[in-house]
């Protein structure tokens, strides 16, 4: 009778140890496991299925359960009382991590528990639909976007022997994909019980994440080797008066690193911008024959499809000039938002957020191959978290622009293919023109 038992416990449990030998093997593969890197990819994956989380939950709450006008007010305000002081401390998060780097996983750790925390309050709020909604799911957001910093800043710490950071990072970004498409369904079968449960989802995610974060390598807050990276050149005196070392910066490294972060940033505000306006935008007027709520998850499926398949697609392209990707890419942006502002419809929208989702994830991993090749390697780390953080700062201003216009598409779809012409006029000729000045050994991000 006992090993009849035994035998129905083994099989009922087969499947679920199978599964995590498997997410384990493949995590940790090709010594990313002896690295630490397999631990990030695991801790990426949790923290984008608490993300998810509390997207479901808030789908149906932040943008519909108010009338637009008030959604929209409130919105912006929650916004600018909470990002505003992350825009302005956010040029200091990577000194801060150059001057304490002894904290990385405790950053990364309190970045989980504090959207712990606020899962909870949401959970309340959702019910109730107290004034404490909106900081409060902005409260997760900024925890978020500070733990996307200080991940890139780990990155470089764990790369495995012959593993180039674009391609770390590209496993990486694939194991947060890979699970927040599982999560989401998850997630959607708790909302069904009620708003609350998938916010209790989260809370029981991120606790474990803050956990996991602690799980990694002691060497992700060793600080050997590294110095501050600066956005412009620095001179100190050394070796006494009158003598002068220039310190390595992202300025000084040459154009292609400071051009290719201004095209991201142009791309990322354009992704800020979308989230907002199509936020509201769907809601007073959503794609033909459906709801608001369909059609918003429609255009959220569609991003997040081309952003996992730029993704993807770096991998192969990982042997190719990264500043003639970006280049590439930001101009297919800019044509698919020009013709979906003339020819506004549920499928140009639809087109220009997978478009706009694939070369945000494309260009990305093409900024990262540019500071690696280009940065030097003593002041790489901080000099991902300082990109990371421009690049935050830049999807702040592309929200509160999507918030500040009218609701007329076509007239936000305008707005959205100038603000990638911006990015790409001003980027094209420097980034073509490094392209064209760096040897092959300078060409290859692989």
């Amino acid at each position: 009778m006992r090993g009849a038992v035994r035998k129905v416990g083994r099989a009922l449990h087969l499947p679920f140890t199978g599964t995590a030998r498997g997410i384990r093997k493949a995590t940790h593969a090709h010594g990313a496991g002896e690295s630490g890197l397999g631990k990030l990819i695991e801790l990426h994956a949790v923290n984008g299925a608490g993300d998810v989380m509390v997207t479901v939950a808030l789908a149906s709450t932040v943008f519909f359960s108010v009338p637009t006008d008030e959604a929209r007010g409130r919105v912006a305000l929650y916004l600018a009382i909470t990002m505003a002081p992350f825009t302005l401390l956010a040029p200091v998060i990577g000194p801060l991590l150059d001057r304490l780097p002894h904290g990385r996983r405790a950053a990364m750790a309190g970045s989980m528990l504090a959207r712990a925390l606020l899962a909870l309050v949401l959970s309340t709020a959702v019910v109730t639909g107290g004034i404490e909604l909106y900081p409060a799911a902005l409260g997760v957001l900024v925890a978020s976007k500070a733990y996307g910093v200080v991940r890139s800043a780990v990155v470089p710490r764990l790369l495995p022997p012959r593993f180039s950071l674009v391609k770390a990072n590209s496993r990486v970004t694939l194991g947060g994909l890979l699970a927040t498409g599982a999560a989401a369904p998850v997630g959607a079968g708790l909302q069904a019980l009620g708003p609350r449960w998938p916010l209790y989802g989260a809370f029981v995610i991120f606790v474990a994440g803050m956990f996991l974060s602690f799980s990694l390598p002691p060497k992700v807050d060793s600080a050997k080797g590294e110095s501050k990276a600066l956005l412009a050149a620095d001179e100190a005196h050394v070796h006494g008066p009158g003598k002068k070392q220039r310190k390595p910066g992202l300025r000084t490294v040459g154009t292609a690193v400071t051009h290719a972060l201004a095209a991201n940033a142009a791309l990322r505000c354009l992704s800020g911008f979308l989230i907002f306006f199509l936020a509201f935008l769907l809601r007073e007027h959503p794609l033909t024959g459906q709801s608001a709520a369909v059609s918003l998850g429609l255009v959220g499926v569609a991003a997040g499809a081309g952003n996992a398949l730029g993704t993807a697609v770096g991998a192969w392209l990982r042997a190719r000039a990264p500043e003639v990707i970006i280049v590439t890419v930001v101009a297919v942006v800019l044509g698919v938002a020009i013709t979906s502002a003339v020819f506004f419809g549920a499928f140009m929208t639809a087109c220009l957020a997978a478009f706009a989702g694939f070369a945000q994830a494309l260009a990305k991993l093409s900024l990262d191959a540019t500071i690696q090749r280009d940065v030097p390697e003593v002041v790489r780390t901080s000099a991902f978290a300082r990109s990371e953080t421009l690049l935050q700062m830049a999807w702040v201003v592309g929200g509160a622009i999507g918030i500040a216009l009218p609701l007329v598409g076509s007239l936000g779809l305008s707005v959205a293919a100038g603000i990638v012409a911006v990015g790409w006029l001003t980027t094209a000729r420097g980034l073509l023109s490094a392209a064209r000045h760096s040897g092959p050994a300078r060409a290859r991000v692989a």
